[in-house]
């Protein structure tokens, strides 16, 4: 279905194209990457101490009809040492957009993101998270869609048919941040269309004064899959399972003066029991600390969801603090940092994500991530020992 659908879109691309002098922009980057695993592995077939790996991601963009008709074209490839998992190819994105005074259309390959809060984006759900890619789970594979937006004065409206469905990338038997045992490639669907599914989703958007307010509704797969035993050919193993689901959902921010006020809720029906989980908290900016062009910006949340002790979940009763610095230099230098801790059983996951820019091209950043699991079993158990810290050098051109 999937491949089915680049090449449509890319024969759109080459008929978009035609006849006309290509007036074309390609930007993106290259990049090498390191990451160094402090601690021992906790299962001997995965790969030890650290992991180099090459990634590229350039983006062709075109437009004619004076811009009110474009096409994005964002491959993706990461070659990695040690995963052969994580070494994959994807597109992010293949689209053509069209613009019209009071509403847009966008058919082909998309990445759409929804979500206001720091620590977890429980309303994100278009787009399958690419797990092999990072843990924080902010990156996403390309979804087939086509989508209509609705510009009124009474908000946005945004309409969804998602056809096809990807699977969760997960890491290797040789990779880091797995579950263990591994989880068996073998897929199960509640559906019996499987990845062929046709999911649909609406959002409403609006803007009063200093609120923006997203109210959205997502029907099909579930693109978080419960694990489960299930008989394989292999024997008994560890499987993904995608559920049909029902999702609402809300997202609120307000921005008061140097107060960001953020909350996400959403209500989900069809994968084991209903359940609700939210996260809301804020940000506060202190601009030009110390009389200086930085600013610092104080992060705290609360992440919450009813399903309790369930081992899936992994922020079910959690709060949330960090600090954000933007030095406003020409370098572009940035610091986020954080603590989620677990108030049950004090579980803390930490993160430290700089950058820097040197000269117009280079960007050279830093992630750590490190786990303190308070107790076996929990979402976290199988990863206690993969603290990481990683360095990435890019090529921006």
């Amino acid at each position: 279905m999937f491949l089915r659908w680049v090449n449509r879109v890319m024969v759109c691309a080459l008929l978009f194209g035609f006849g006309q002098a290509i007036a074309a922009d390609w930007s993106g980057y290259g990049a090498v990457e390191y990451r160094g695993f402090t601690q021992s592995r906790l299962d001997n077939d995965q790969f030890d101490n650290g992991s180099m790996s090459l990634s590229f991601e350039p983006e062709f963009y075109h437009s004619r009809n004076g811009g009110d008709d474009s096409l994005t074209f964002v491959p993706f490839a990461r070659w990695d040492e040690h995963d052969p998992q994580r070494s994959h190819v994807d597109i992010r994105e293949l689209v053509w957009l069209h613009v019209a005074q009071d509403w847009e259309l966008r058919v082909g390959i998309d990445k759409v993101f929804w979500g206001v809060t720091e620590s977890q984006h429980l309303v994100d759900i278009i787009n399958q998270t690419d797990l092999v890619e990072n843990l924080d789970g902010e990156q996403k594979l390309g979804q087939t869609m086509v989508n209509v937006s609705l510009i009124k004065d009474w908000g946005v409206l945004d309409i969804f048919v998602l056809p096809g469905f990807r699977e969760r990338t997960l890491p290797g038997k040789d990779g880091r941040f797995r579950s263990i045992p591994e989880i068996d490639d073998h897929t199960f669907y509640e559906s019996s269309a499987k990845d062929k599914h046709v999911d649909y989703a609406l959002r409403w958007s609006q803007t009063f004064d200093d609120w923006d307010v997203g109210i959205s509704h997502f029907y099909g797969t579930s693109r978080e899959p419960r694990i489960i035993p299930a008989v394989t050919p292999a024997g008994l193993r560890l499987v993904p399972y995608y559920d049909i689901i029902n999702q609402t959902g809300l997202d609120i921010q307000a921005t008061l003066d140097e107060w960001l006020w953020k909350f996400e809720l959403i209500h989900r029906s069809g994968q084991g029991e209903t359940f609700n989980a939210f996260t809301g908290g804020f940000e506060y900016t202190f601009v030009g600390v110390m009389d200086s062009a930085a600013d610092f910006g104080v992060i705290a949340e609360y992440l919450y969801d009813d399903r309790g002790s369930n081992p899936a979940v992994a922020f079910d009763n959690d709060v949330f603090v960090g600090g954000r610095l933007a030095m406003n230099d020409a370098a572009s230098s940035e610091l986020l940092f954080g603590i989620i801790s677990d108030v049950n059983d004090n579980t803390r996951f930490y993160n430290i994500e700089a950058s820097r820019r040197f000269g117009d091209s280079w960007v050279l950043s830093l992630e750590g991530r490190f786990i303190s699991a308070g107790s076996t079993g929990g979402p976290f158990s199988s990863i206690r020992q993969d603290d990481v810290i990683q360095l990435k050098l890019a090529r921006h051109f």
